[in-house]
């Protein structure tokens, strides 16, 4: 048997020490090279790789995106679980409500259905009330108040347009403002309208399952909101 040897890199002789089986006739010797294998052809001595989200200014730029996309996710979210909380509202008018007795007479019964019919006339309503409540302490301080349920998807506007339309009926409802809406949510705005006794109160509430306005003879905005508010609690359930 001849002699097999290893000089360097290469292998030669009969057989290759590492696996023992001779090289086909002819064969020359490998040389295994000294160089890395290259599995790319990018050169080394080309510079950094770009990013795959490019310049520090760019990642910035898309993380920001993300977060203001985040964001408006989330509003549309909350947007659409208060249209679900809201939308299935019923409201009733009891004998009795905030210290206040229903007046069933023919007279307030009239007032109260021509207020009913103008209101439901303006806007697409599932069901609409009228109601006259007198004040056992005052005659003179009756509260009139009218509206219904509907999905609304833009309260504070619809109710907007309805001082608007009460102007038509009352003359200018003036100084419209916000007061707090309670605990039910929505958007609840109080003004002052003029009348053959003097000045009074006209609020209002909407959210995205009804649509209220109350007139106030002999009271001002100040009386009217909180009273509003508290005959809206008694009057307004949700499931």
């Amino acid at each position: 048997m001849s002699d097999a040897h290893v000089t360097g890199t290469s292998v030669s002789g009969g057989y290759a020490p590492a696996s023992g089986r001779p090289y086909p006739d002819g064969a020359e010797p490998v040389e295994l090279a000294e160089e890395p294998i290259r599995l790319s052809h990018h050169d080394p001595d080309d510079g950094p790789r770009r990013s795959l989200f490019g310049s520090k200014r760019a990642r910035w730029a898309l993380a920001a995106a993300l977060v203001v996309g985040l964001a408006g996710a989330g509003a549309l979210g909350v947007a659409g679980w208060r249209v679900a909380q809201q939308r299935d509202t019923d409201l009733t008018t009891p004998d009795r409500v905030a210290g206040l007795s229903r007046d069933d007479s023919e007279r307030a019964r009239s007032t109260a259905d021509y207020l009913r019919n103008g209101f439901a006339a303006q806007i697409d309503l599932e069901s609409s009330f009228g109601t006259v409540y007198g004040d056992p302490a005052d005659d003179r301080r009756p509260v009139l108040i009218f509206g219904g349920s509907a999905l609304l998807w833009q309260p504070e506007r619809d109710l907007d347009t309805l001082f608007g339309l009460m102007a038509d009926e009352t003359g200018e409802v003036a100084g419209i403002s916000e007061v707090p809406a309670g605990r039910l949510g929505g958007t609840m705005k109080c003004g002052t309208t003029g009348g053959e006794g003097g000045d009074f109160a006209v609020c209002g509430w909407a959210d995205h399952g009804s649509v209220v306005m109350a007139m106030f003879p002999g009271r001002p905005v100040s009386e009217a909101g909180g009273l509003l508010r508290t005959i809206r609690e008694e009057i307004q359930t949700r499931p």
